[in-house]
């Protein structure tokens, strides 16, 4: 976690979105590698009968788990499905990096389609086929702990490639809150050189290979307090996929759901209880609905765990 926090460090200090759009693609790259190698250990389980037991309507579900537990696992799993879609705080960041020729809302909206499907696909047969390979006793990342170990030189790839992939995604939902902070404070405080002020460093010796690097003390102390910040509480909380459930509960329903389907109605002028408007709303607050049973079980799920790893536990 110290060495991963130390390479944002550095990322950080990169301006602006548009000068990380390679970042971008070598996440997603490493997203599909990590993601079609968990799938093929897990045919691979699935194929020599392996799996778990995976009868849901029993009296006995799972491994020394009871039915209460196991419904707080449910809708845990449910907060980290919405976690996996709640990627509207990034859109308008990406759509700001597209050319205006085609229209970028037009190329957001194929992109959009094209990413979504992917994705659900690699979700799906992730999630189901890990589920006929280990079945109750499935972890949360099965590539990690009590899922695959062999081949492990094939593992370790993968593992590789999830690391890659958080650098990245750290970056594409950072950067946003950067540009935010920043420009506020440049807005609020003009005047200060320590916030406005951009000063030109040259990097490397040749005067044609040298390159000049504006730095801004603002941004430099700033955003590495935020990284700082963040991987001290990743080390204090290691509980990676309580915490992603939550995040995933607080954040799905009013910026996935709500606020685009409110401006949706006001934009096409939709008429007060016509029947799209009446089936939006249902949509919203069922929506909702699911954010909230995430959210209660993940809560529960983050009780459990600290109560497991309370350090005068007897």
């Amino acid at each position: 976690m110290i060495i991963y926090g130390c390479v944002q460090l550095v990322l950080c200090q990169v301006p602006n979105f548009q000068k990380l759009s390679w970042i971008s693609i070598l996440a997603a790259v490493m997203s599909a590698t990590y993601s079609v190698i968990g799938l093929g250990l897990s045919v691979a389980k699935v194929a020599v009968n392996e799996g778990g037991g995976t009868k849901a309507a029993t009296t006995t579900v799972g491994l020394h788990v009871s039915e209460g537990h196991e419904l707080w696992r449910v809708f845990r799993a449910i907060g980290d499905i919405a976690f996996a879609y709640s990627y509207s705080t990034v859109l308008i960041e990406i759509q700001d990096t597209l050319r205006s020729s085609p229209p970028e809302n037009r190329t957001m909206k194929r992109a959009s389609f094209v990413g979504i499907t992917v994705t659900t696909l690699f979700y799906l047969l992730c999630g189901c086929v890990g589920y006929a390979a280990f079945g109750k006793a499935a972890p949360g990342n099965l590539l990690s702990g009590t899922g695959f170990r062999q081949p492990l030189w094939l593992v370790n790839i993968a593992n590789i490639c999830v690391a890659v992939h958080l650098v990245g995604a750290y970056q594409v939902f950072c950067q946003p809150i950067f540009s935010f902070v920043e420009s506020r404070c440049r807005q609020r405080w003009p005047e200060s050189k320590f916030v406005t002020m951009e000063h030109p460093v040259t990097v490397g010796g040749g005067t044609t290979t040298a390159t000049v690097c504006h730095v801004n003390w603002f941004r430099l102390v700033w955003r590495s307090a935020y990284v700082v910040v963040t991987t001290a509480l990743a080390m204090t909380f290691p509980f990676f996929n309580d915490f992603l459930s939550l995040v995933g509960a607080a954040s799905f329903w009013p910026l996935t759901v709500y606020f685009p389907v409110a401006m949706y109605i006001s934009r096409a002028k939709i008429p007060k209880f016509s029947f799209t408007w009446a089936w939006l709303q249902c949509l919203s607050w069922a929506c909702l609905v699911v954010s909230l049973v995430a959210a209660a079980g993940s809560v529960e799920g983050l009780i459990q765990s600290m109560k497991k790893y309370h350090p005068f536990k007897s």
